[in-house]
């Protein structure tokens, strides 16, 4: 099977991802609790762009196939597995070995989610984290006193699922970009309260719109000075969540009275934690309720194009240069 591999981690990213190459590797043999997957297709999120680089959480002895997410058809499994042969999974892997950024990879059992026949493959490849974090993060808010989010990344999935939930919910969200191009192709699909963190008049809207929406609760996935400017723009009794630090620095601007005086908090979300929460039976109602949505058309992943493992690099770069239009999808 054909595999892209990663021969070292570097923290220059260009670097990172001109060292990648294509390689022909034996088939994986699962073990007892384990799965073969024939790859249908793997996205490239942010947390493979980090992990390539060596600044994810996950590391991994090397040279190693890259991926964390990715859809196909179970082909072969260990004895304890037997029964998932032939299903249509999505999953995501995070062991020490190969990833799903190959014609074939391996996963536990436990970090599979067994599809529906009408859930597309495609859609499937990006299931296990972006629905499943906006569907978390939006719980957060509905236990929150007020009736409207703030939210940067907007141009993002989580961001395009957290408006499509909230809509549901008649909450409003108050979203939050970096380049006036998004702002306007928000705008032009319908999406209301768009602003522009560079623009001059940026903070003094936010802290208005947060005012007159109610919003207590505001959902960050950049980091640095944003974060303080998101969490001072909320009133009392309110709560930021960091699910993600794109720009790659640390959180600041906080206001401490706020903290101290107006029972304001910052917490963090991890998807695996959450997941590790839940029952068993309780993940596989809200996978069901998330799989009737795609199938339904109502929920949908941005997809931009799709590549061959053997024109990675120039996927990649792509993806970085122009992250709001969507994902990129590796098909072997």
């Amino acid at each position: 099977m054909k595999a892209v591999i990663l021969p070292a981690y570097n923290k220059n990213v260009l670097r990172a991802m001109l060292s990648l190459r294509v390689e022909e590797k034996e088939l994986p043999k699962p073990g007892g609790d384990e799965v073969l997957i024939k790859t249908h297709a793997a996205p490239v999120n942010p947390s493979d762009i980090a992990f390539i680089q060596g600044g994810y959480n996950v590391v991994k002895t090397l040279p190693v196939a890259p991926g964390f997410e990715g859809s196909g058809i179970i082909t072969d499994a260990g004895e304890n597995a037997r029964k998932l042969i032939g299903k249509k999974v999505s999953a995501f892997v995070q062991a020490d070995r190969d990833g799903t950024w190959a014609g074939y990879f391996i996963a536990h059992k436990d970090d599979l989610i067994v599809l529906k026949d009408a859930m597309d493959l495609d859609q499937a490849s990006c299931f296990t984290v972006n629905p499943f974090t906006a569907y978390a993060l939006m719980e957060i808010a509905l236990f929150s006193k007020g009736r409207a989010i703030i939210q940067n990344a907007a141009g993002g999935q989580v961001a395009s699922f957290i408006r499509m939930m909230a809509g549901e919910q008649n909450m409003e969200v108050i979203n939050i970009v970096r380049k006036p191009e998004v702002a306007d192709r928000l705008k032009q699909e319908g999406t209301t309260h768009v602003l522009v963190q560079n623009e001059e008049t940026f903070e003094e809207e936010l802290n208005a719109l947060a005012k007159e929406l109610n919003a207590a609760t505001a959902f960050d996935a950049v980091g640095g000075e944003l974060t303080g400017i998101m969490f001072n723009a909320l009133g009392n009794d309110a709560e930021l969540v960091v699910y993600g630090g794109l720009s790659n620095k640390p959180a600041t601007e906080i206001n401490t009275m706020d903290v101290i005086f107006r029972n304001k908090i910052i917490s963090g979300f991890n998807l695996i934690d959450w997941k590790k929460e839940l029952s068993k039976p309780d993940f596989e109602e809200i996978s069901e309720k998330l799989q009737d949505k795609f199938i339904e058309g109502v929920y949908r992943t941005d997809i931009s194009k799709s590549v061959t493992p053997d024109n990675i690099v120039s996927g990649l770069k792509s993806y970085l240069g122009h992250m709001s239009d969507g994902k990129i999808l590796i098909k072997p």
